[in-house]
């Protein structure tokens, strides 16, 4: 799997913030930003280049691009990957970092290309809504895992059992990585596009997108237990009325957002 690298200027916070949301609606899930450029990173067999430049010319950028070829793509992450810390609860870094004082918990992330390492607002605002829940000895679901760094957090919080699922190889086989290098044992993971209607979880994580929650509202509230978590981003500020309104049919008791940038994190529990 190849990726496709865009450079673009960098603006101003705020329009930056702008951009990389518009980009992530493009299905742009990898993003690095310096005081000059902005990196954004898409799988090429989902790059759009019309839809990019609608959005650029709007704004009179201009880019580049060039391909990162899979065996590349550790080398260009590694040298680019700094530690994420959130709060003092939980501290991000790769294996070839220095651990992590003053945090509760510290989770190893391989530096590959899945989405979830912390750097990314979403992420970093799920693990903000997780250290307000009791995982002691529930069973979690994890959509849409990625790197697994959900998933892990999940086990340190005390988790009996954790399913994970993701619908692409890379992601698989990355998070299958970091759940060894974690030590965890109460994770299992496979390769699917929707949780099992058959199963029912304690907790239910989805940081993917708007999309692919509303497509699987049904499924997400068959598989939660009455009185369980449900935490969903990937989702932007104006996505969250849709979100609500998807969800007051199921009985669905909304508890928070938590909002960074223009992404946010919402919390609700099944009636």
């Amino acid at each position: 799997m190849n990726y496709i690298q865009i450079i673009l200027p960098s603006i101003n916070e705020e329009v930056n913030e702008i951009l990389i949301a518009q980009l992530s609606t493009l299905g742009f899930d990898g993003f690095e930003e310096t005081e000059k450029i902005i990196n954004a990173f898409i799988e090429e067999e989902h790059f759009n280049e019309e839809a990019l430049r609608s959005i650029l010319n709007q704004k009179n950028l201009s880019y580049q691009k060039q391909i990162i070829k899979k065996q590349n793509w550790n080398q260009l992450w590694e040298s680019n990957f700094n530690t994420v810390i959130v709060d003092d609860f939980v501290g991000v870094r790769a294996d070839f970092h220095e651990p992590i004082v003053g945090v509760e918990h510290e989770i190893i992330i391989t530096p590959k290309m899945s989405f979830g390492t912390g750097h990314h607002a979403t992420t970093f605002m799920m693990m903000q809504l997780m250290r307000e829940i009791d995982f002691s000895n529930k069973t979690v679901f994890d959509f849409g895992t990625g790197t697994g760094i959900l998933a892990i957090l999940a086990e340190k919080l005390g988790a009996a059992k954790i399913t994970a699922i993701d619908n692409d190889d890379w992601c698989i086989e990355n998070a299958s990585e970091n759940i060894l290098k974690n030590n965890c044992s109460n994770i299992g993971i496979s390769k699917s596009d929707k949780p099992s209607a058959q199963e029912q979880y304690q907790v239910i994580i989805a940081n993917i997108n708007k999309h692919i929650i509303l497509a699987n509202i049904q499924f997400i509230d068959q598989s939660i237990i009455s009185g369980g978590d449900i935490l969903l981003s990937g989702l932007l500020v104006d996505d969250e009325a849709d979100i609500h309104s998807s969800v007051q049919s199921f009985g669905w008791q909304y508890q928070k957002t938590v909002r960074k940038g223009d992404w946010i994190a919402l919390h609700f529990k099944k009636a």
